[in-house]
């Protein structure tokens, strides 16, 4: 098949390009550096020519509330309304697991008008849900990060490796439209606070942290459920000790 990946190079996308590339696939990896730009359409329509499956893994350069929810509208209209015309057969984005349960965060509200616009389009889909990245600690500690110590919520969340988030919209892409949502997370549920701790333990980052129920996440405060998967949840196999083994951390 022709699978577009829109966001291609990123984290996610350049791992899902590979994974599906190995199958035999042709696959496009778009970014405005291709000449493929959602938000101006450039490029847009003969990037989907021919092609069955469309991955949206872009993420918006910006979390300020309004930036963040321009992009992921103007990004999605123009990039649903293509596939329309190109006639894909199965569009594929990658949302947040707690999306909405989280009103009070801007990002997370884009992403719900994401979602809203994917539903509404008439083009088959599936929306995956993800926890959040193993890759994500380090920013987690930085933005809670005054002086020498780290404020971090003590919800409880359920993060996943990368590898295995390619693993999963992989799959997703190969097969049928789910005309729904599916939700996948990591293989243990650690309170945000103790994971991001060991994180600085395990890295030799002398930084102190501080649990606090009422430290905000993207904006909104948690509870124990709200960025946990439900029970149905595919789950990943990769561990934070065997993640940690092998991640290639930025510098601090």
């Amino acid at each position: 098949m022709k699978i577009v990946i829109i966001g291609g190079t990123g984290l996610i996308g350049s791992k899902t390009v590979e994974r599906l590339s190995r199958k035999g696939h042709a696959v496009v990896a778009a970014s405005p550096n291709s000449g493929v730009n959602t938000i101006t359409g450039e490029g847009l329509s003969e990037a989907l020519a021919d092609a069955q499956v469309v991955l949206d893994l872009a993420n918006s350069p910006s979390f300020e509330d309004q930036a963040v929810l321009t992009f992921f509208e103007t990004a999605g209209r123009n990039l649903l309304a293509a596939e329309a015309a190109a006639g894909v057969q199965h569009h594929i984005a990658l949302s947040v697991v707690g999306s909405e349960r989280l009103p009070e965060s801007g990002y997370l509200r884009a992403k719900m008008a994401q979602e809203r616009l994917i539903r509404e389009s008439g083009v088959p889909y599936t929306i995956v849900r993800s926890t959040q990245f193993l890759e994500f600690l380090p920013g987690i500690a930085q933005s809670g990060t005054v002086g020498n110590e780290v404020t971090v919520s003590s919800a409880y969340f359920q993060p996943i490796a990368s590898d295995d988030v390619a693993d999963v919209m992989a799959d997703v892409a190969v097969s049928a439209p789910a005309d729904g949502m599916i939700e996948i997370g990591g293989p243990d549920k650690v309170r945000m606070s103790d994971l991001v701790e060991r994180f600085l333990e395990m890295t030799n980052d002398t930084r102190t942290v501080i649990a606090d129920p009422h430290a905000r996440y993207f904006g909104a405060e948690l509870d124990d459920q709200s960025l946990v998967p439900g029970k149905d949840a595919r789950l990943g196999k990769i561990r934070f000790q065997d993640w940690l083994s092998r991640a290639p951390l930025p510098p601090r």
